[in-house]
């Protein structure tokens, strides 16, 4: 068994109460299974979210992350399962859960023909446990947070599509919230606005919120979140610390040389697996060989060496180590 599948064990331990000790959890669940008719589209997951980390959950459209967060806040019911959030047995008790969480799923949705400031006017006004008395403050401090005080009275529809999903974002933030549960928040944005989110997010945990941030563009993920789960095909594969989950993928070697099929053949010789040429370099996982002794053949068999390093994993690496499949890592 990998080392990554022994670490999503391990953490399905924790969540379904085994030996090892539960973390404090903001998220918490066992077996939970989604079906749609003969489809499975969330198929028995144990999702782990401690409280205060920024968890990326990770997978390519379609892998089941929309369907398992639909889930998580009541919006549609599991076919088996349980899960908790901050705590208590959801939907059960998701009268004294959903005040205390925020969340953006499958894009905003507001009215066109009223102003971004009006529209979260009335979205205050639907929650039955927000002040009256300090809307004012909190829907202007919530649209200064994304960016958005200048543009608040400016009608919906005039928005562009990162403009509208700042907005969403910002009615997730009318009230402090525990959790942030927040589906593709970097969708439309413009580069700049996605670093923009990303400190938000960051700003988020620092103070003290659990943000789960559910994203296809690994490089963002990387950037942003403390622990990672990652789906495929309505599968939880691996979940933890990123570091600890991103240790389970073996390192990469390169070798930078104008005779990258004969450095090839020195790395097959030496017994280095998925060996690749390109131009200019050719690379192979290491595993337990040592980097010297990879070194030291090269030069024995002559092929010039311009540059050898040992390349930790990065998060596609993981996802196709995974699942055998590409994963979109744009920015």
């Amino acid at each position: 068994m990998s080392d990554l599948a022994v670490a999503s064990r391990a953490a399905g331990a924790e969540a379904r109460g085994g030996d090892t000790p539960a973390l404090d959890a903001a998220v918490r669940t066992s077996g939970l299974t989604k079906r749609f008719h003969h489809q499975v589209a969330v198929n028995e997951i144990d999702l782990l979210v401690p409280r205060g980390a920024v968890y990326g959950f990770l997978g390519p459209n379609g892998s089941g992350k929309t369907t398992t967060i639909r889930m998580l806040l009541g919006l549609i019911q599991p076919t088996a399962g349980s899960h908790e959030v901050l705590g208590l047995p959801m939907p059960a008790r998701a009268a004294d859960v959903l005040p205390r969480v925020g969340s953006l799923v499958e894009g905003p949705a507001f009215h066109p023909y009223l102003s971004g400031r009006a529209n979260l006017a009335r979205l205050d006004a639907a929650d039955r446990c927000a002040d009256p008395a300090t809307a004012s403050r909190r829907i202007d401090a919530a649209l200064d947070r994304v960016g958005l005080l200048p543009a608040a009275a400016k009608r919906y529809r005039a928005y562009s599509l990162g403009m509208r999903q700042r907005l969403a974002i910002a009615g997730a933030l009318l009230a402090p919230r525990e959790l942030l549960v927040l589906d593709e928040p970097t969708n439309g944005l413009d580069p700049q606005g996605t670093r923009e989110v990303r400190s938000l997010v960051a700003s988020l945990a620092e103070e003290g919120a659990t943000v789960l941030v559910s994203s296809h563009l690994l490089s963002e993920v990387e950037q942003m979140c403390s622990h990672i789960g990652v789906m495929h095909v309505g599968r939880l594969v691996a979940q933890g610390p990123v570091g600890q989950v991103r240790a389970g993928a073996q390192p990469q070697a390169r070798v930078d040389t104008d005779r990258p099929e004969d450095a090839a053949d020195v790395l097959r010789r030496l017994g280095l697996t998925e060996v690749a040429v390109d131009h200019g370099h050719a690379r192979a996982l290491i595993g337990a060989v040592r980097p010297e002794d990879v070194v030291a053949e090269l030069v024995r068999a002559g092929v010039p060496v311009r540059g050898f390093t040992v390349e930790a994993p990065s998060l596609e690496d993981l996802f196709v180590s995974l699942t055998g499949e590409g994963f979109d890592v744009s920015g």
